[in-house]
C-alpha cells in the first residue's frame, strides 16, 4: 500500500513533528503518540519563541490567538500561525507554522503540518493533514465507525487493520478537500489529489487523483 506510507504522502521538513514519525511506516501508527510527544517537545522549546500558556500548551509569540478562542493541552500552536474566533482545540493538537484554525473549527489529536488550512466549520479529528492541505468550508473527518468497530485502512482488495478505534483521516501534501466533504474512517488521500465537493469518501486514494464520486476517481492532468 505504497500511497499510504508517510515517505509518499508528507514532507516531514515541513513540521516541528518530524521525529514524531521516526520509526514508523504509516502515519496512523503515530496517532496514540502525539499528546507524549507534545508534552516532551513542549519543554525544549525556546522561551524566546514560544510561551507557555496555561497547562501544557505552549503558542509561538508571533502567532495570532482569538480571544475566544478555546485551547486545552497538551497543545503546540507554531510560529505565524492563526486561530480563529470560537476555535476549539481539544488537546492533543500540533498546529504548524503559518497554518490557519479557522472560526468554529474543532481540532482534536492532529498533527497540522505548516501551511495546513482548516478554515471555515471544520471537524478534524485523529487525523494527520500534510504541508499546504486545505480542507473546504464545513468538510470533516469522521473518526469513529457507526458499529464502533477497529478501523481497517483499505486499498482495493488490500487492507490493513489499524487495530484503532479512533481514525479519522491522513491527508498528504497538497491535498485539496472541497466543501462539505466527509472523509469516513481510514481515509488516505496521496499527495496534490483533489476531493470534489458534497464527496463522501473513504478507502486510499492514489496520489495526483481527482475524487469526483465513489467509483470515479481520475488522474489530474
Amino acid at each position: 500500500m505504497e500511497t499510504a506510507k508517510i515517505s509518499n504522502l508528507y514532507t516531514l521538513e515541513e513540521t516541528i513533528a518530524k521525529d514524531l514519525f521516526e520509526g514508523a511506516e504509516y502515519p496512523w501508527e503515530v496517532l496514540p503518540k502525539i499528546s507524549a510527544f507534545i508534552l516532551e517537545l513542549g519543554k525544549t522549546l525556546s522561551e524566546e519563541e514560544y510561551e507557555k500558556r496555561g497547562e501544557n500548551v505552549w503558542i509561538a509569540k508571533t502567532a495570532k490567538v482569538a480571544p475566544t478562542a478555546f485551547i486545552n493541552g497538551p497543545a503546540i500552536i507554531g510560529k505565524e500561525a492563526e486561530v480563529r474566533h470560537c476555535a476549539f482545540i481539544r488537546g492533543n493538537a500540533i498546529v504548524g507554522e503559518g497554518a490557519v484554525v479557522g472560526n468554529s473549527t474543532e481540532l482534536k489529536n492532529v498533527v497540522l503540518f505548516n501551511k495546513v488550512q482548516v478554515p471555515h466549520y471544520n471537524y478534524v479529528g485523529d487525523s494527520i493533514l500534510g504541508y499546504k492541505a486545505h480542507m473546504g468550508a464545513g468538510s470533516i473527518t469522521s473518526n469513529v465507525k457507526s458499529d464502533k468497530t477497529l478501523v481497517v485502512v483499505k486499498d482495493g482488495e488490500e487492507q490493513i487493520p489499524t487495530g484503532l478505534k479512533k481514525f479519522g483521516a491522513m491527508l498528504g501534501d497538497h491535498v485539496e478537500v472541497g466543501c462539505n466533504s466527509v472523509l469516513n474512517p481510514g481515509t488516505v488521500v496521496g499527495k496534490g489529489s483533489q476531493i470534489y465537493p458534497v464527496s463522501c469518501v473513504r478507502g486510499v486514494i492514489k496520489a495526483g487523483s481527482i475524487y469526483k464520486k465513489q467509483g470515479e476517481i481520475v488522474e489530474k492532468r
